[in-house]
């Protein structure tokens, strides 16, 4: 199968896209209960949910954790301006541009095969402001102007893993430096037990953050499974209280730590920095089963 058009295998009335990209085999798979909906797999791991007659509809768990953290990164409606590190099928930049019109979005996709694929199955709407760079995640964020973005957020994984890269103060300091004054950081974490690259993530944004707060299946955070937790990070006081009742009150409930709990979950783990960093566990492979 070739890289420009890829393959089509009937799935229903609506086929599957089937193409190789730099990543890996994609797979664009169409949801059975929504008409225009898709699901994007790089080699069998999900990636991305998109609606396009719905970009306000959130499916995966991570991604409606990330959600509520844009719902409550302004006032409702405000526009802002928004970088995503890692692009997938643009989820949560359509997101923004459905609940925060006139936002202004950068993102910065390193897998420049599969940006064209999602455009081309599953085109961007050409009047959202979002603007989308084919680089490495943080050689991307090092061309955002200085004090430019409300919010961050890193949903980056190659093979299922998070460059080490992205993972150390360093990298922090770039997104800090992107980040307006009390502008909002949150990354997409994956760990298991004995969540030893999660414990570190939450020190190494210690570092950096003046507050914090890690939002997660109770099973994950207890270590009893491989899973998704979201970092979210500020100088700042975050919206705790509200943060809480959206996660306890999602079709997907999750628990927020914070606080002097969140200091003791990490376990006197140490932050990380460039020298040392290293890709996020891989995940084992029932997950995907």
């Amino acid at each position: 199968m070739g890289k420009s058009r890829g393959a089509r295998r009937a799935r229903g009335a609506v086929e599957a896209v089937v193409e190789q990209v730099d990543g890996g085999l994609a797979e664009l798979i169409p949801d059975r209960e929504r008409a225009r909906a898709w699901t994007l797999l790089i080699d069998g791991a999900p990636q991305s949910h998109v609606d396009l007659d719905d970009p306000a509809h959130l499916s995966f768990e991570y991604q409606r954790r990330l959600g509520h953290v844009i719902d409550l990164a302004a006032p409702a409606g405000k526009p802002v301006h928004a970088v995503h590190l890692g692009g997938g099928a643009f989820t949560l930049a359509r997101y923004v541009a459905a609940t925060r019109p006139r936002s202004t979005q950068q993102v910065v996709e390193r897998d420049a095969t599969l940006v064209q694929l999602v455009r081309r199955e599953l085109p961007l709407d050409p009047n959202a402001r979002i603007r989308v760079r084919s680089a490495d995640a943080r050689e991307g964020l090092a061309k955002v102007p200085e004090g430019w973005a409300d919010l961050v957020i890193a949903d980056v994984f190659s093979g299922a893993r998070t460059p080490g890269h992205l993972t150390s103060t360093e990298f922090l300091d770039e997104v800090r430096r992107a980040l307006r004054p009390g502008g909002i950081y949150a990354a997409n974490l994956a760990d298991g037990p004995p969540l030893a690259h999660l414990r570190g993530q939450i020190a190494t944004a210690a570092a950096r953050f003046a507050q914090l707060a890690l939002v997660a299946d109770p099973a994950v955070l207890r270590g009893k499974r491989f899973g998704n937790a979201v970092l979210v990070a500020c100088d700042l006081p975050l919206p705790v209280a509200e943060l809480t009742r959206r996660a306890a009150s999602d079709p997907h409930p999750g628990r927020v730590e914070h606080g002097r709990a969140l200091t003791d979950f990490t376990g006197g783990a140490a932050p990380v920095a460039d020298a040392a960093a290293v890709a996020s566990p891989a995940p084992p492979p029932s997950v995907f089963r």
